[in-house]
């Protein structure tokens, strides 16, 4: 076992990694018990990384700043509980006939090694790591070696243990990995959540039916089936999930909304939870947002904007007055879309407010409001509240009727830059619905910066897609031909890391419609949409199915998935 040479003062001193004045102050504030070292991170005065090395130092041990997930062996992982190696900042990484190298942040914690020793019966190697470091591997490591199933689980409900009273049901692990709740249902449900996030799924869906329940998956768009519970079970699993969302589980007669905090493998994840009464009983959506993944997505080039819309869109949303709005069905990205364009602007020197409904992202330095009809707080209310709160940028979720249409109008008049969203199918069909709320073409005109409509398509799995020759048949269905193939293109196939589906991950195809002084006669004389399409088609605008196709040309996608998105355009 391993043992201190230079005291971890000393080195700390020697290497100027803290002052003599900062290592008296935490001397002074340390409290019985507590490591000196705990005192000088929490004072700020040493960096983790220089603890760690400081410490391998001390005790003549190998100093790790990075684990490489992949050299884990997950055999070894498997036999040490989560809660034990988080609770002694430990993980065992790989063996070799020395011995069983693992990774801790304490080496004097003699105890946890000694328990190692037994539990493997061979001579372990410790290696001195940054504690946070050694979490977020611990993290991964114990999400990957994870193979339990929900429906592995299933195998593992008892009947006589259904009567699980809410007091039980409400207890929740601060991790789900963590979770040693024996009750089947809730081992159950954990399950089915942690597998959802595993397999990126968007929503769960838990369906009841006459003599049967089934509980689907949404990954990138798409529904699939996953597990088929006995009907028997369908009222405690519908209770457990209501009493994690802070529902009430005697009330089954009214639709009901709620949320659910948790942390899966130490990813923050937001669920909402919707219910709805049914001929055969309650009917489950759950809406999952990982927040951390949801930072990395909320960005332009991240959601699959390139070449002239980005650049244009780019000078668009630095405007200092003026609409742009978002146009798609429901499902189509154009909330992530704007919140990409208002994080691209966020600055200091901008008061930027939204309101929505619901928030699905949090913006730091971003002022966001939830609308709530019961209060009578919709979209015009708050709008008109917004107005008062000296904004630079305004965003909102949807404009619905012509009385908010107005006020986001009058707001881009007096200076305010505004971004919302519409439900039409086309950049073009947002004039048309505009005039239908009776909104004046004039003010239509000299308001609308740009209109954007979007679709998701899914993104082809770089793991196992394959190279074909398309026919002509096929590639005049997206309005090409040979003549402007310069390479093969490709096609889905299938394989483990995308569940055999093919694609893995989504993108937006775009068309964007730029107000400029010919659009803005056409609206003035009340031009349908067939009109202003024709127009922005002979000044080289690219329609949504002409963008799909460039990504069809550069292996992202396929023909099937843009023929799916864009069946209704028509060339």
């Amino acid at each position: 076992m391993a043992t201190a040479s230079k005291s971890f003062e000393t080195i700390l001193l020697d290497r100027s990694w803290v002052s003599p004045q900062d290592l008296d102050k935490a001397r002074q504030r340390r409290k019985p018990g507590q490591e000196l070292a705990e005192v000088l991170v929490e004072m700020g005065a040493l960096e983790p990384q220089r603890l760690a090395r400081a410490l391998a130092q001390e005790y003549r041990l190998p100093f790790q700043a990075h684990i490489d997930e992949h050299a884990i062996e997950h055999s070894l992982v498997t036999k040490v509980p989560i809660n034990y190696a988080k609770k002694n900042r430990l993980l065992p990484l790989h063996s070799d006939e020395a011995g069983i190298t693992v990774a801790i942040a304490d080496p004097a914690n003699y105890d946890s090694l000694d328990d190692l020793h037994i539990l493997f019966g061979a001579t372990i190697l410790p290696v001195v790591a940054p504690v946070e470091v050694i979490n977020e591997a611990i993290n991964r490591a114990y999400d990957q070696a994870t193979t339990t199933t929900a429906e592995e689980l299933m195998f593992d409900l008892d009947e006589e243990r259904l009567d699980v009273v809410a007091s039980e049901l409400a207890h929740e692990p601060r991790d789900l990995l963590d979770a040693d709740d024996s009750a089947p249902i809730i081992k159950l449900v954990n399950g089915i959540l942690s597998q959802a996030v595993k397999d990126r799924a968007s929503d769960i869906h838990i369906e009841a039916f006459e003599r049967d329940m089934v509980v689907r998956f949404r990954v990138d768009g798409m529904l699939y089936d996953v597990l088929e519970p006995p009907k028997r079970f369908q009222a405690a699993i519908t209770s457990r999930v209501k009493v994690m969302a802070g529902l009430n589980i005697a009330e089954k007669r009214l639709p009901q909304d709620g949320r659910i905090r948790l942390r899966i493998a130490g990813r923050d994840i937001d669920i909402r939870v919707s219910t709805i009464p049914t001929a055969f009983g309650e009917r489950l959506v759950l809406r999952l947002l990982d927040r951390a993944q949801a930072a990395v997505d909320i960005n332009l080039d991240h959601l699959g904007f390139s070449g002239e819309n980005l650049r244009k869109l780019d000078r668009l949303i630095r405007q200092s007055h003026g609409i742009i709005l978002a146009t798609g069905p429901t499902g189509s990205g154009k909330s992530t879309t704007l919140y990409a364009c208002l994080s691209r602007i966020n600055s200091p020197e901008k008061n930027i407010i939204t309101i929505e409904d619901p928030i699905e992202y949090q913006l730091r330095g971003v002022g966001q409001m939830q609308v709530n009809p019961k209060i009578d707080l919709t979209f015009a209310s708050g709008l008109r509240s917004i107005l008062r709160q000296d904004p630079d940028v305004i965003m909102v979720g949807e404009i619905r009727d012509g009385e908010t249409a107005e006020i986001a109008i009058q707001a881009a008049l007096t200076g305010h830059l505004v971004f919302s969203t519409l439900h039409t199918n086309d950049s073009f069909g947002a004039v048309s619905r505009l005039l239908d709320f009776g909104i004046e073409p004039f003010l239509v005109s000299s308001s609308i910066l740009a209109v954007l409509a979007q679709r998701l398509v899914r993104r082809l799995c770089l793991e196992c897609r394959e190279q074909y020759m398309p026919s002509e048949a096929e590639l005049a269905r997206i309005g090409l031909s040979s003549a402007q193939l310069e390479n093969p293109l490709y096609r889905a196939k299938g394989c483990r890391a995308c569940r055999n589906s093919g694609y893995r991950g989504r993108l937006a195809i775009q068309e964007l419609m730029v107000m400029d002084d010919e659009i803005r006669a056409l609206v003035m004389q009340n031009s349908d949409g067939a009109t202003l399409r024709r127009h922005c088609t002979s000044m080289g605008m690219k329609l949504l199915r002409q963008d799909g196709a460039d990504r069809v040309l550069a292996g992202e996608t396929t023909i099937e998935e843009l023929l799916r998105q864009t069946q209704e355009e028509v060339f």
